[in-house]
């Protein structure tokens, strides 16, 4: 999410791959490849949920276009994952109707635009991020007027697939095969982003295990949000305990959410990344006080 370093050169044309992108960058990559295995992901374990993915992908691209965003933005697929995520939570949550797909190309594009009037506010690598809270504040408008999910059901796994079902879980996926796809691809794209990826899912199912929540761990419910935190700091280096203290905060601020009537989605993972980037500038700009007075 909200990476624009150079992807490994791909012979897809442009459209494809910014499409693709869009995909990796839900798992915070830019890789067209990592996007080919999400996309798949999608496509095995929920066929049907694989066109409003792609529509909102669709609708978040073309509006880039239509409004003249850059291009290197377009490409990196910035202004495509939430689309990605808006399309899954939309089909999923909502029956069947003709104006579902519109709905679904208004939240998409909606999205581009507030992702790139994020972007002009937070010009600093200091800045936080946007990361899914596009996806978040809509789906929390949308899901006022959805039906109530019921309890989920008894999880019929184990524990060694409760990690690629976290991973699913990412993509709104509840199958172990999903995330087995998703981890390939981020093993392709980034292997030490896969490492913490692994590590962050653990650490959530090993939490939901000790409070004896063993059905959320093993649906990987308590697992995606760990993962994905650790994933925006495996890039840090010589610094393996900034992506351990995102892990923890993820998992911690997790019930919160529940508490408070709100689906969880991925707000604590971006509530977790908040906290840390603030606390890592406000040391930083202390360290650089004491430097001056000194």
């Amino acid at each position: 999410m909200e990476t624009l370093n150079a992807a490994p050169s791909s012979h897809c044309p442009d459209w494809a791959e910014a499409l693709l992108n869009g995909f990796s960058q839900v798992l915070l990559q830019r890789n067209p490849v990592c996007g080919l295995f999400c996309l798949l992901a999608i496509l095995i374990s929920a066929p049907s949920s694989l066109g409003g993915a792609l529509l909102g992908a669709v609708a978040g691209l073309l509006t880039a276009q239509r409004r003249g965003y850059a291009k290197s933005e377009r490409q990196s697929g910035i202004y495509s994952y939430n689309g990605v995520l808006l399309g899954l939570l939309i089909g999923y949550r909502f029956e069947w109707s003709p104006l579902l797909p519109l709905l679904i190309i208004a939240c998409g594009g909606l999205s581009a635009m507030l992702m790139h009037a994020w972007l002009r506010r937070t010009p600093r690598a200091s800045c936080l991020k946007a990361y899914t809270a596009p996806f978040v504040l809509f789906s929390w408008v949308l899901l006022m007027f959805a039906a109530p999910l019921p309890s989920p059901p008894s999880a019929d796994a184990t524990l060694i697939q409760a990690l690629p079902a976290g991973l699913g879980q990412v993509f709104l996926l509840d199958h172990p095969l999903a995330g087995v796809l998703i981890g390939i691809g981020l093993l392709i794209a980034n292997r030490t982003a896969a490492l913490w990826a692994a590590v962050g899912c653990i650490s959530g199912v090993a939490f939901a295990v000790w409070q004896q929540e063993s059905n959320l761990a093993l649906l990987g419910l308590s697992g995606y949000n760990p993962a994905l935190t650790a994933l925006a700091f495996s890039h840090v280096r010589y610094k393996p305990w900034l992506p351990g203290i995102a892990i923890l905060l993820a998992i911690v601020l997790q019930p919160g959410f529940s508490g408070l009537g709100l689906a969880t989605l991925t707000a604590p993972f971006i509530l977790a990344c908040w906290l840390v980037q603030a606390a890592s500038r406000l040391l930083k700009q202390s360290a650089n006080d004491l430097r001056l007075r000194s």
